[in-house]
């Protein structure tokens, strides 16, 4: 759907969207009568080749697709590419079965995959009914964040090269008199070269630990005096200048840390479902 694309509210959902294949291999399967005890179903919007397209798949598929917003703000334009889209599906879908593509094993797979995370997604839904995090849950929350927090920003140049020994011969020029964003222009490896190594402002948690803890380490306009080896190579690194940050109020965060209040509280039910369960590891 180009269309769409180009209207900023709309956002496909892989999930919901690969969800509404399965549907669609499962209906090509099965006859478009259905059985006496089945509950009725909606009326289609489309019958494919037989096969009915109905009203709650194509209302799931359009919310699959709006982020917030109610379906009647859907142009007519543009629920009739949905249920085209739809139609598409159902017949590519069909198709593939026919093909016998749903018995390959590698498709077999990656469709109970999506079974699983679609059923665990709506399991997860259920759970958090009634559990909406309180206010208070959500101060609390927000107060331990705060008190995590590292209030302390660096701004830091370094020079990254690929030995110890370069390294080495490069730390003996710059105290020979050489300037470091000279020599970081000349000599690093890192996309930062241009600017002389400037990294900006950081805190030490965006930074891997041996980085990390040399920067802290330092003193404004002190250079490391021995390299310092990470998985990217060695650096030399000069600190600037620190900064302390105010944290962020409430407000401005709720929706962070709601989302990980919610987040923890599916974790912990998880754990609970774990430790009830008989699990055995085979690798």
């Amino acid at each position: 759907m180009t269309q769409f694309s180009r209207t900023p509210w709309i956002l496909v959902s892989t999930v919901a969207a690969v969800a509404m294949m399965v549907s669609a291999c499962n209906k090509a399967q099965q006859p478009a009568t259905p059985a006496a005890d089945a509950p009725a179903a909606s009326p289609p919007v489309a019958i494919v080749n037989g096969t009915p397209i109905s009203r709650t798949d194509y209302d799931i598929y359009v919310k699959s697709l709006l982020q917030g917003k109610p379906p009647t703000e859907l142009t007519p334009e543009q629920k009739g590419q949905v249920l085209d889209e739809l139609i598409t599906m159902q017949l590519v879908s069909s198709q593939a079965v026919k093909d016998g593509l749903d018995k390959d094993p590698d498709v077999a797979a990656r469709l109970e995959i999506l079974r699983m995370r679609v059923l665990a997604d709506a399991e997860s839904q259920k759970f958090l009914k009634g559990k909406e995090p309180t206010d208070a849950e959500l101060h609390a929350e927000y107060d331990t964040a705060i008190a995590a927090m590292d209030k302390t920003e660096y701004h830091a140049r370094h020079i990254l090269v690929d030995s110890k020994e370069k390294a080495e011969a490069l730390i003996k020029k710059i105290k020979g008199g050489a300037k470091f964003e000279d020599v970081a222009k000349a000599e690093s490896s890192d996309n930062s070269k241009t600017n002389g190594g400037d990294l900006g402002w950081f805190t030490l948690a965006r930074m891997v630990k041996p980085f990390g803890d040399a920067v802290k380490g330092l003193k404004k306009g002190e250079m490391t005096q021995e390299p310092v080896q990470t998985q990217f190579g060695w650096h030399i690194i000069k600190l600037e200048d620190t900064r302390e940050v105010a944290a962020p109020p409430f407000e401005q965060v709720k929706t962070q840390v709601t989302n990980s209040l919610i987040q923890k509280k599916l974790q912990a039910y998880a754990e609970e479902l774990k430790k009830n369960a008989k699990i055995e590891k085979k690798m």
